[in-house]
């Protein structure tokens, strides 16, 4: 029997950091296993520290040291010198961008074997890094010689993609529908509401400005027979919860702070409808709408040139209003509020797409295709 085909998964942080790239590369990390691969992962370590190495959940995990974390990207020479070595025994070596000091370490590691890149999406609020950066990203492009993308809409709305779009291979984000299934049923938001007769409105997600939580309060001004769920935290948390106050939306709208796994799956299950209103492409596909679709929940999402809108799509599972609009967001939730016969069609529609496209088994068989092809 021959040896088996060896991957190194390359990213920036991992399991327990929070994030949906590091959920992505443990995911990753733990399931090409069992399709034949051997799998070594390195990261780098949150914060300063000194190399780690360990095994987690069967796992081979190197955490390189790191001096510390700027413009959101960690700096360590440990790094580059252990992809240096690690990569000489790897077949395919899989990058998840952005994560420019896997970039130059690419670049300096003199490896010569297959190079797979997951772009996750552009870099854009660092406008700054990317004048130093651009030389080792377009490197990193010519290199690769295949680039994952989760949808369609990371390609057309990126600023350097549909150039190497002969290169470029769809590969969404997924979930085990299975395991979300089984979540015990409980009315975890209808015990919080104040009117038992509201439509119950569900959004999660971290609370930073490009997800849009400042859009949808000001849209729920405007809304008829609805109470809105939020739960997450994040910088721009006791605003939002000073807006709500100083605008009379306090029995309106319910801060739920952050939830476990098992009440996070409950409040999906008991919401009516899922709003994702993110207002930048750095919300570059939005993995809690196919969270929501799997209990088949309607979506409201916006028109941003990312993937976003190619998750639920416009009339078929949710509705999508254009960014930024309280306006067109509040007539998207009075239209499902009170149009329930829609309701259900959009959201068995969900249920089915999230089966069928979105089955993180079938996925995870792709990229062992992708990687060893």
């Amino acid at each position: 029997m021959g040896r088996k085909f060896r991957v190194l998964e390359v990213n920036k942080a991992y399991y327990p950091h929070i994030g949906g790239i590091e959920s992505l590369v443990r995911q990753y990390s733990e399931e090409l296993s069992p399709l034949g691969a051997e799998v070594r992962t390195l990261v780098c370590r949150d914060g300063r520290g000194y190399t780690l190495h360990e095994r987690l959940n069967g796992v081979k995990l190197t955490r390189a040291g790191s001096l510390g974390t700027y413009f959101s990207c960690p700096l360590s020479l440990s790094f580059v010198r252990l992809f240096r070595k690690m990569s000489k025994s790897a077949d395919a070596v899989h990058i998840n961008v952005p994560f420019p000091l896997a970039d130059a370490a690419l670049l300096v590691s003199g490896y010569k074997g297959k190079v797979a890149v997951s772009w996750h999406s552009d870099i854009v609020k660092q406008k700054k890094l990317m004048f130093f950066y651009r030389p080792f990203m377009m490197y990193l492009l010519r290199r690769a010689d295949v680039i994952l993308v989760a949808t369609e809409g990371h390609i057309d709305g990126s600023d350097v993609l549909p150039q190497f779009r002969e290169k470029c291979r769809i590969l969404p984000y997924g979930i085990v529908p299975e395991e979300y299934l089984a979540v015990e049923r409980k009315p975890f938001l209808t015990e919080k509401l104040t009117d038992k007769s509201a439509v119950k409105i569900f959004f999660t997600g971290r609370l930073v400005y490009y997800k849009g939580v400042d859009v949808l309060l000001r849209a729920f001004r405007h809304t008829r027979n609805c109470e809105l769920f939020i739960a997450g935290t994040g910088q721009i948390d006791e605003s939002l919860k000073r807006y709500a106050k100083a605008h009379g939306l306090s029995d309106k709208v319910h801060f739920l702070g952050f939830l476990p796994d098992d009440e996070l799956r409950q409040a999906y299950a008991d919401c009516v409808i899922f709003v994702l209103p993110s207002v930048a492409k750095s919300e570059a596909f939005g993995i809690v709408q196919i969270e929501a679709m799997v209990y088949g929940k309607p979506v409201i999402n916006t028109s941003l040139p990312s993937g976003v809108p190619h998750v639920s799509l416009h009339g078929v599972t949710g509705l999508t209003v254009p960014p930024s609009s309280p306006k067109a967001l509040a007539a998207a939730i009075n239209r499902l509020a009170e149009d329930k016969p829609l309701r259900d069609k959009l959201g068995r529609n969900a249920a089915v797409r999230v089966k069928r496209e979105f089955n993180e088994k079938d996925i995870i068989r792709k990229l062992y295709e992708f990687l060893s092809e």
